[in-house]
């Protein structure tokens, strides 16, 4: 990833921000200034909680190039809270099973190392189970 292109999406990787439209007030992540809904201009900004339920999973024995240390990991389709439905990697699940269902809470972590390449280590956003309050 060049540098410049990480500065501008760093708000959506480590903080799950989005918009709202202020016509329909469908919530958007990521933000896309027209809103999927009703085609209307959506540039308010809106900060996601970062809970959601999982609504699917897979796991990845085979990961793509500069990934490969990870492996194996869980990747999930995120059903926020707020209604979007993001796709992340799982992270802190220990011993317990992933489940459809199982409410998770968004975390900033580190997704690779750019190594010899930048030089660059790139965080962003990942799922862990819900911790109870």
């Amino acid at each position: 990833m060049e540098i410049p292109r990480h500065w501008r999406i760093k708000k959506q990787r480590y903080a799950l921000v989005g918009e709202v439209c202020p016509h329909c007030e469908v919530k958007i992540f990521p933000p896309r200034d027209v809103c999927p809904n009703c085609g209307g201009e959506a540039k308010t900004r809106f900060d996601f909680s970062g809970r959601g339920t999982i609504f699917s999973y897979t796991l990845m024995t085979d990961a793509p190039a500069g990934y490969e240390a990870n492996t194996p990991y869980a990747v999930a389709l995120v059903k926020l809270d707020e209604g979007p439905m993001v796709t992340a990697q799982l992270t802190d699940l220990g011993d317990q099973p992933v489940q459809i269902g199982m409410p998770v809470e968004m975390v900033t972590r580190k997704i690779r190392n750019d190594g010899d390449e930048r030089g660059m280590i790139v965080y962003g956003y990942k799922f862990r189970p819900a911790v109870r309050a």
